[in-house]
């Protein structure tokens, strides 16, 4: 597996790398293809990675009208609701890149209202979107980049240890219900989803981490430590901050 562990001082500067990183992956990978899809995370660094987005020069290289945006999970919240990250992701980067990013290249995971009751429906909804974008046979787009948080206890999307929704293999997003970080309602990614990118990023910065960073890249497994799963087709990435990697 090609895995590399990148270490930069704190947590700013883990957004600020990860940032760079993501927009000359952006640019490289339409030299080559288009569209190119992102699949987004929330939390603190995910949202401080699209902030330094925002604010780095290399921002103007990338031609975001072949660029389709996902999340990799999604809190079962009513759209706008500050706590979904969507929410963050629009205040961060996508309102400022304005007409150069067309809503139709964004794609929320549904909130609740009169046609999404709940969660199952949310996912399903989902997953259907991930296949109209996907290619012959595959059922989510060829994703060229998932970014994704981790948790203290090693969840990575919404999944979390030793819950159902990580044990899930037969379709390619989930409802999650009964969250030990509230919400407790979501919908995630399965497995097979996250693994089915070229590209897994794991963004990590504090000394709370340490301990699933250290687990997850030196033999914990899947259902112990999610995170521990999270492994792209062609390049996996750890990007940590020097207390996150401490231990």
């Amino acid at each position: 597996m090609n895995r590399r562990v990148v270490v930069v001082p704190d947590a700013a500067a883990v957004a600020r790398t990860t940032a760079s990183r993501l927009l000359l992956t952006l640019v490289d990978a339409q030299s080559v293809n288009t569209p190119v899809h992102v699949a987004l995370t929330g939390g603190g660094v995910g949202t401080d990675t699209l902030a330094a987005m925002a604010d780095d020069p290399l921002l103007d290289l990338v031609e975001w009208s072949g660029v389709h945006l996902w999340w990799s999970d999604e809190r079962f919240l009513p759209t706008g609701d500050p706590e979904r990250n969507e929410t963050g992701a629009r205040l961060a980067l996508l309102d400022q890149l304005g007409d150069r990013l067309p809503p139709e290249n964004v794609h929320p995971v549904p909130g609740p209202g009169p046609d999404v009751p709940d969660a199952e429906t949310a996912a399903r909804r989902y997953a259907d979107a991930l296949d109209d974008a996907s290619p012959f046979g595959a059922q989510a787009p060829d994703f060229d980049i998932a970014l994704l948080g981790l948790g203290p206890d090693g969840h990575v999307a919404s999944l979390f240890p030793g819950h159902p929704a990580a044990s899930v293999r037969d379709v390619s997003v989930t409802a999650v219900h009964d969250s030990p970080k509230p919400p407790a309602t979501r919908v995630s990614f399965t497995f097979p989803t996250i693994r089915a990118a070229r590209r897994v990023w794991v963004v990590a910065a504090g000394a709370a981490k340490a301990d699933a960073v250290a687990h997850a890249l030196h033999g914990g497994i899947p259902a112990d430590i999610p995170a521990a799963g999270a492994v792209g087709r062609t390049e996996t990435v750890w990007l940590l901050d020097t207390a996150a990697a401490e231990a």
